[in-house]
């Protein structure tokens, strides 16, 4: 993601305290020690959230090892490709890994991720754990990934736009009325469409919020069943091709990502924008800053509703994201790492993400934490809850990479999909993908 810069003096208070607050979690002998002859892993991270991240390695390190933040590349396919390089010669240096949970089949499939065993296991997911999230861990009945932080979209806007516009957010409302009151005020829509894997995130929500799937069955590996060319796919690219029509779109639309339509909140009538959870602390640390909010009243202008809905009448799926934590199999000290993990993962840990970072907790006992009930209105900690509750994560496959790749390079440009054409081209290509007769 491309983020602004918000750290502030409250950010820098929140992370001296992290120490502390990882030290009594009670999940480890001991939180500090000196250098001599101790483990060091390596912590292969996303870019989200290193301040915070580097913090939480420090605190979680103890007399018989180190946890050192390596920095992974900023789009999940690289990351994906790096780990996977390193896992494939079974180097015994990648040993805790922050996975978009869209590459955890993959890797258990491999064989390359450790899985949590016995009290450890139930540690990682108890009931604590929100559903959606404890499903991205486990694989054929193993927990082979600890959940970290469980991610969502909703829809960010203008509370002025929409009051112009004579939208009732109280209400749910569809892509179509979205589009059409931010063409008609002259305002512009947000989405990721660059060719990546966000643009698949939106792709799929919108698929399923019509009540489809791109593919079903994914258990049978590469004989699951493409169902992309469906009357949800279609009503999908419909929702794309009258956004590129309707002359809402935003500068760049092939190329924008998560980052680039943030400016665009606050420049004459706003927009209205899908996107993650970290939208709120990133214009939250802008106020005064270019490409933030001009003061806190404009800050207080910015509003938040459930994920558009596909189809009017069917209840929205909003994407479902967030971190998982694996622990390479080919770790010496495995027990320790795993150990790490656990730590790294802990509620104080995930609590912290959320307050100084918009990365929200996989543990729904944290939403309820004073430190998050002082961090965020009442309303929008309960629009994340329910989005994560009620989301729809992306296929579960262990040729998760194949697929993403393949529906990117039909779907891709914006500008080209058709109704008519590119759901029934995408899933040939893919099927043809899937049985090996086409190359991406």
């Amino acid at each position: 993601m491309h983020r602004f810069d918000p750290p502030g003096p409250r950010r820098r208070r929140a992370l001296a305290g992290l120490a502390t607050l990882v030290c009594t979690a009670g999940l480890l002998s001991a939180c500090s020690g000196d250098d001599g002859g101790r483990t060091t892993f390596n912590w292969y991270i996303n870019p989200d959230g290193q301040e915070t991240l580097t913090a939480i390695a420090e605190a979680c390190s103890t007399d018989e090892y180190d946890i050192e933040i390596q920095l992974l590349p900023t789009s999940a396919t690289d990351q994906r490709t790096q780990l996977a390089r390193r896992l494939a010669a079974k180097d015994s240096s990648t040993n805790l890994m922050s996975l978009d949970p869209v590459f955890v089949p993959e890797f258990a499939n491999a064989g390359w991720l450790a899985p949590f065993e016995g009290d450890l296991a139930d540690q990682v997911v108890d009931e604590d754990v929100l559903a959606g999230a404890a499903e991205t861990v486990e694989w054929e009945g193993d927990v082979v990934a600890a959940p970290q932080w469980a991610n969502t979209q909703v829809l960010w806007y203008r509370k002025s736009l929409a009051e112009a516009a004579g939208l009732d957010m109280e209400q749910p409302v569809t892509w179509e009325q979205v589009i059409t009151a931010a063409a008609d005020e002259g305002a512009t829509v947000g989405v990721q469409a660059d060719r990546y894997e966000a643009y698949v995130v939106w792709i799929n929500s919108l698929v399923q919020g019509a009540g489809g799937s791109i593919v079903e069955d994914t258990e049978a590996g590469r004989d699951a069943k493409v169902t992309i060319d469906s009357d949800a796919g279609r009503a999908a690219a419909a929702v794309i091709q009258q956004l590129v029509d309707s002359g809402a779109t935003q500068p760049g639309l092939s190329t924008s990502n998560e980052g680039s339509s943030l400016g665009a909140m606050y420049e004459g009538p706003g927009e209205f924008m899908t996107n993650w959870t970290f939208v709120y602390k990133n214009y939250e640390g802008a106020v005064g800053q270019p490409g933030g909010p001009a003061d806190e009243e404009q800050f207080r202008d910015l509003g938040w509703a459930r994920y558009p809905q596909t189809v009017e009448g069917e209840e929205s799926r909003p994407p479902v994201g967030g971190i998982n934590i694996g622990v390479g199999a080919y770790t010496e000290e495995l027990d320790l790492a795993q150990e790490a993990a656990v730590c790294v993962t802990s509620p104080e840990a995930q609590g912290q993400l959320a307050v100084t970072d918009g990365l929200m907790p996989s543990r729904g006992s944290v939403y309820d934490s004073p430190e998050l009930q002082e961090a965020y209105p009442p309303d929008l900690l309960t629009l994340y809850r329910e989005s994560v509750d009620t989301g729809g994560p992306r296929p579960k496959s262990a040729y998760y990479s194949q697929i993403s790749s393949a529906l990117q390079s039909v779907w891709h440009s914006p500008t080209g999909v058709d109704p008519d054409s590119t759901p029934q081209e995408s899933a040939e290509f893919l099927r043809a993908v899937l049985d090996g007769k086409a190359l991406l």
